[in-house]
């Protein structure tokens, strides 16, 4: 059974390995609440999943040390094992998911482990992991569903609340759930009265259903940029935990998701992968009552694929107002170019980019589409931007482009 001395034992055996994540306090992320930042994102290979690898991996016997190790992963866990089998000096096996942000893989196997890429999501690894796992002998390491991963994780509870004593809330990623699992475990049991609330990303709520429907659920797919917790299945364990331990747990859409990690990266300068912004995501858009509360979010991870992270800023601005597609319908004859743009400058806003198009079937012969990308203020900005235009006698073309 999971106990609170077996996640000191863990404290105790990492507090070598590891170095405690500070507090970082937000204020601009979520007005009305005392917000901070538990940073796991600067963590030993940028993850706090080393913490419940590397605890689990000190707990083996010497058979099982000496049989090799063999691990699922969507990127994270696997560098976590990946790091404590080499510092141990056994061989360490991933499986996966092709779809894995080839950062996470290329980490992965810069630790000297073997990586095994599985076509699917985490679930088909872990099936490819399993499979393996018979074939060989070797010692299976799970993610989330362990007792010492669980364990390893809920060290980051302990740290919250030595760290911050007068705690009110804490808010934490949920895709397996082995996080949330170790770290409502520890704070529930030095402090009840603190909230705990986990967050899903609404493309992949499988704890989210789990715990409304009161059954364990498996969803036919997942669909979120926030590939560190796409996962189908809840663990049994962690369900289990999550049941009896966790407040509430709420969903945030991949736009809520983007939003959060451009906030972190222009108000605090740092980046987070999508998992790993889940919680501040909740917190920005009011998924949880913060409201004169003392709350800390943990920004879970930052292994995030450097090409991903340019779509999730332009998704981000474009979600926040400060970036916008305008299409205006035009007589195609000279001037009209410099017209729009005299406008659009009179407003303060940008243009980054312009296309004619000619093609469309629905416009006259003599007119044509032009396509505007704009650098805004914000929502409003984004009106007025569109008010002025129509003003002016120019036709805006919704939803097309």
């Amino acid at each position: 059974m999971l106990t609170l001395d077996k996640i000191y034992q863990a404290s105790f055996v990492l507090k070598h390995v590891l170095h405690t994540t500070e507090l970082i306090q937000a204020p601009k992320l979520c007005p009305g609440c005392d917000l901070y930042l538990k940073p796991e994102n600067l963590q030993v290979t940028g993850s706090f999943k080393v913490r419940g690898a590397y605890f689990k991996m000190s707990q083996l016997t010497p058979e099982e040390k000496a049989a090799g190790v063999i691990a699922c992963s969507a990127g994270n866990h696997a560098q976590g094992v990946a790091l404590a089998a080499r510092e141990n000096g056994i061989k360490a096996q991933i499986c996966i998911p092709d779809g894995a942000p080839i950062s996470k893989v290329e980490a992965t196997k810069s630790y000297g482990a073997e990586v095994v890429l599985v076509k699917g999501v985490y679930d088909d690894a872990y099936a490819k992991a399993i499979e393996l796992q018979k074939e060989q002998g070797s010692t299976f390491l799970h993610p989330y569903d362990d007792e010492d991963v669980i364990a390893g994780q809920g060290t980051i509870g302990l740290e919250i609340l030595t760290q911050m004593d007068d705690l009110d809330a804490v808010i934490v990623p949920i895709g397996g759930g082995g996080l949330i699992s170790g770290v409502a475990f520890a704070v529930k049991s030095l402090n009840p009265k603190v909230k705990v609330y986990g967050v899903q990303a609404a493309g992949a709520p499988s704890m989210y259903r789990s715990i409304q429907q009161h059954e364990q659920l498996t969803l036919d797919s997942v669909a979120t940029f926030a590939d560190g917790i796409a996962v189908k299945h809840p663990g049994d364990l962690t369900y289990q935990i999550c049941s009896k331990y966790v407040d509430e747990i709420v969903t945030v859409t991949d736009d809520e998701i983007a939003t959060a990690i451009l906030a972190l990266i222009e108000k605090h300068k740092m980046i987070a992968e999508g998992a790993g912004a889940v919680a501040v995501a909740a917190a920005m858009f009011g998924k949880v009552d913060l409201q004169g509360k003392k709350a800390v979010c943990v920004v879970s991870g930052g292994n995030i694929d450097v090409t991903i992270l340019s779509r999730v800023i332009s998704r981000g601005l474009m979600k926040e107002g400060r970036s916008t597609d305008i299409t205006v319908a035009l007589a195609d004859k000279p001037g009209q170019l410099v017209a729009v743009s005299q406008i659009i400058a009179a407003t303060g806003a940008n243009v980054v980019s312009v296309r004619h198009d000619r093609s469309d079937e629905n416009m006259d012969i003599n007119s044509c589409l032009l396509r505007l990308r704009m650098e805004t203020r914000d929502h409003a900005h984004v009106e007025e931007v569109k008010r002025v235009l129509r003003e002016a006698g120019y036709q805006i073309v919704e939803n097309r482009g």
